[in-house]
């Protein structure tokens, strides 16, 4: 790594060449001197990381610049077939306000007569309130006695809210991600409708015991399906570190809070334990005490780890494997999602020669060296990196047998993204409770995305005491 034109990594080596050749050093400095050149080794390898080459957000790379396309045959604009969303006119306008001929404007001396309208629509909102008054019926007898007309059930209270505003409540607060306190400015000063935190708070918690039923069924319908990525991340609960585990495909998504990041969290979730397919995941240890299905690592996270050995460790094999990586991904899409028997038999022999030139490259620690130490000595990252692409070729590789495994967990990893968000904009939850209430409202309303409901059609069923057909 260079440095204001200093080759850090040159001039580590002159100075580590010059210490061994250094007797009469004392072993104090020595040892001293040797802490300094670890401190700065880690220092400038951390300096040398962003997206690229680590799980850091693009957001925190210094000066960053948008990749560039790759250039394409096809002209500027929405390509054939593309359903756009232009602005076009319909043909029951809320209002309609006709504008006559000024007939001073006239030519004078003819007759005239109306033929039809040139039609311009103009798409506005209207905020505003609707409040329904409902007036029961009361009847009177010869002798006093009162009958009183019957409300419907859901009209409990003399003055209430309706479930399309409890609806939007909600969906501001879970899918928008808005803080509590916004809202009720939003209802109080543009709706004119005072609402406190408190009813937001017990509108979010309805709406999660009208979800009971639908938890159990994406469970179920997760644990059996043929393919499931899962990914996990870490949000904060009054102050203390949690976590939010995520299991989802194509069609479902589940998300868990737990004060525990592994097995114990995973049993409780109680999907993995039950699932016999193909498990998508960023080669984190737990997943693999689970023996009843099969694995697939992310090749994104290897991809990025590639690059970090070839611009750090200038480790050659790491920038040739993460190039034939890159090409079996695009050998798969272009053969439609699946590789013949006898493409991908000949891309495991090009992937098992290149790591044994790695393994010349990058060996594993020298044995005589371990001076009494048990247990397997310390490896570089470079060599992780190795041992795991060697030890796991099958969960490497297994996206090009089957139609359904994806190169990357990009799925597992969307599904999980905006709950990183709303810890950004909100902090941490106040209580576990409110943690469940996010984790299941947000899953039923990124499942219903996925069949292609919207979130505000979604909630608005639910507090109707209702689930979309496809559930």
């Amino acid at each position: 790594m260079k440095l204001e034109n200093i080759d850090i990594d040159e001039t580590l080596k002159e100075v580590e060449s010059l210490l061994s050749a250094e007797k009469d050093i004392s072993p104090a400095l020595l040892s001293m001197i040797k802490i300094m050149i670890t401190l700065l080794k880690l220092l400038t390898n951390s300096i040398g990381l962003n997206s690229s080459n680590s799980s850091k957000p693009p957001s925190s790379d210094p000066n960053r610049l948008k990749p560039t396309r790759k250039k394409s045959d096809n002209n500027p604009g929405g390509q054939k077939g593309h359903v756009g969303t232009t602005l076009r006119q319909i043909d029951n306008p809320d209002d309609v306000k006709v504008i006559e001929i000024d007939k001073r404007t006239l030519p004078k001396g003819r007759t005239y007569k109306e033929v039809g309208f040139d039609k311009r629509q103009v798409f506005d909102i209207d905020i505003s309130r609707f409040v329904t008054e409902y007036q029961a019926q009361i009847l009177e007898d010869e002798n006093g006695n009162r009958f009183v007309a019957e409300f419907p059930k859901n009209v409990s209270g003399v003055v209430q809210y309706g479930n399309a505003l409890k609806a939007h409540a909600v969906y501001m607060s879970q899918y928008q991600l808005l803080p509590y306190k916004r809202i009720e400015e939003y209802f109080t000063e543009q709706l004119q409708i005072p609402i406190s935190q408190g009813s937001i708070f017990n509108f979010n918690k309805t709406a999660n015991k009208q979800l009971l039923g639908f938890e159990t069924i994406v469970k179920d319908r997760l644990a059996a399906s043929h393919r499931m990525n899962v990914d996990e991340t870490h949000i904060n609960i009054n102050g203390d570190r949690h976590w939010l585990h995520c299991a989802g495909n194509d069609l479902w998504t589940y998300y868990f809070p737990h004060e525990r990041r592994g097995c114990e969290a995973i049993d409780e979730m109680n999907i993995i334990p039950r699932f016999k397919g193909i498990l998508c995941h960023d080669h984190w240890k737990p997943y693999y005490t689970y023996e009843g299905c099969l694995h697939s690592l992310c090749n994104a996270h290897h991809l990025r780890e590639l690059t970090r050995a070839h611009e750090q460790d200038k480790q050659e094999w790491a920038g040739k494997m993460k190039n034939l990586l890159e090409e079996f991904n695009i050998a798969v899409i272009n053969a439609g999602g699946l590789l013949g028997k006898g493409s991908a038999n000949k891309n495991r022999e090009r992937y098992r020669e290149l790591l044994e030139e790695a393994e010349l490259e990058c060996p594993p620690p020298d044995e005589s060296e371990r001076n009494g130490k048990r247990g397997p000595l310390k490896r570089s990252k470079a060599r992780n990196l190795l041992e795991r692409l060697i030890n796991y070729e099958d969960d490497v590789l297994r996206f090009m047998g089957d139609t359904d495994v994806p190169f990357t967990n990009n799925q597992g990893e969307n599904d999980i993204r905006m709950t990183k968000v709303q810890q950004k904009i909100s902090g941490c939850f106040r209580s576990m409770e409110g943690a469940e209430i996010f984790c299941r409202v947000r899953g039923y309303l990124s499942t219903c995305r996925k069949h292609g409901v919207s979130s505000s059609h979604a909630l608005k069923m639910l507090f109707d005491k209702k689930l979309p057909d496809f559930i």
